[in-house]
């Protein structure tokens, strides 16, 4: 299948917020920075397992972005898997998924925190054609080893902006 053909078939949604519509303080460093809830559909056929990387590229001032910022890294999710509950981060992963690094040098969610700005969240699911097996990657260990096996992609984007005090 081609690739144009297959990113058409996974769509990645939120019930907690739209595509490009602002995350709730909830899933954030002001609220309870629990994980957000997610949704897609069923993968292409021939997919072995998941993987989904929550960065930011405004970091750390959208005005004069120096770097992406990575938040949350997860893999080998279950190819069978077509949701993530609220607060899944917190042990509510399915059976089989690792948690990667993010850019605070942990494992699991870390939620927007922008510094200045309102920031970009880009949410992106891949669908593999293998398992990774492998422990704690982080966002660019995970890229590299995903080279030449996405079979389709599905990006959400959400945004923040600290409320002012």
């Amino acid at each position: 299948m081609p690739l144009a053909a297959a990113l058409a078939a996974l769509a990645l949604h939120s019930s907690a917020f739209a595509d490009h519509g602002a995350i709730p303080a909830r899933y954030t460093c002001e609220g309870d920075d629990v994980s957000p809830p997610l949704e897609w559909g069923a993968p292409p056929a021939g997919t072995q397992s998941l993987a989904l990387v929550v960065d930011d590229p405004d970091a750390p001032d959208p005005a004069a972005p120096r770097r992406t910022w990575v938040h949350w890294v997860v893999y080998d999710l279950p190819a069978t898997a077509t949701s993530l509950a609220e607060g899944a981060a917190r042990g509510g992963l399915p059976a089989g998924a690792r948690d990667g690094k993010n850019d605070w040098g942990r494992r699991g969610w870390g939620g927007p925190c922008p510094p200045i700005g309102r920031h970009r969240y880009f949410f992106k699911l891949y669908a593999l054609d293998r398992a990774l097996e492998r422990d704690s990657l982080t966002k660019a260990e995970l890229e590299k080893a995903i080279e030449g096996h996405v079979l389709a992609r599905a990006e959400l984007v959400g945004t923040y902006e600290k409320v002012p005090h």
